[in-house]
Order: structure tokens, then C-alpha cells, then sequence
């Protein structure tokens, strides 16, 4: 009973093999933009700009806001189709 791999598999399964973003694909669109905001926020900072450094800084917390706002919505959303799918594949039917 050879049983490598079965653990990444079951993760894989578990956390639905990428699946998630092909569903909403806005949510990795929104972190790329809120991490882009926060760097754009910390340069102005170490440049001494600190009005403009400060506005990054609100515009990335409406950003990452939005952005979580968009992970609850899909959860809510394909909630019941992951669940359902989660339950077979960890049983052993698939």
C-alpha cells in the first residue's frame, strides 16, 4: 500500500485545485491591487510625502475592503457547490 502523494492530493482536493479563481477572478485581481496601493503608499512615505502617502494608505484599506467584500460574496456564493464537492472527494467518491 504505496501511499506518497495522497496527502497532496487531498490538499489539492481540499482547497479545490485552483478552481477558486477561475470562479471569481477578481478576488487575485484585488490583492495584486491592494498590494500594489500599499507599495505605492510606502514609497511615498519614505519620500517624505506624507499627504500623498496617507491617501495610498485610505485608498488601500477601500481596496482590500472590496476585496474581501468580493471572498465572502463568492464563498457565499459557490458555498454550497464547494461544500458538496469537498464532501465527495473526501469520502472517497468521486
Amino acid at each position: 500500500m504505496d501511499k506518497t502523494g495522497t496527502a497532496d492530493s487531498h490538499l489539492e482536493d481540499f482547497l479545490g485545485g485552483g478552481k477558486k479563481t477561475v470562479k471569481n477572478p477578481l478576488v487575485p485581481i484585488g490583492a495584486l491591487l491592494t498590494a500594489g496601493v500599499l507599495t505605492a503608499g510606502i514609497i511615498s512615505f519614505k519620500h517624505g510625502n506624507s499627504q500623498l502617502g496617507q491617501k495610498l494608505m485610505r485608498a488601500r484599506v477601500v481596496v482590500q475592503g472590496a476585496t474581501v467584500a468580493l471572498m465572502v460574496g463568492s464563498a457565499y456564493y459557490y458555498g454550497d457547490n464547494i461544500t458538496g464537492t469537498r464532501k465527495r472527494n473526501l469520502d472517497g467518491n468521486h
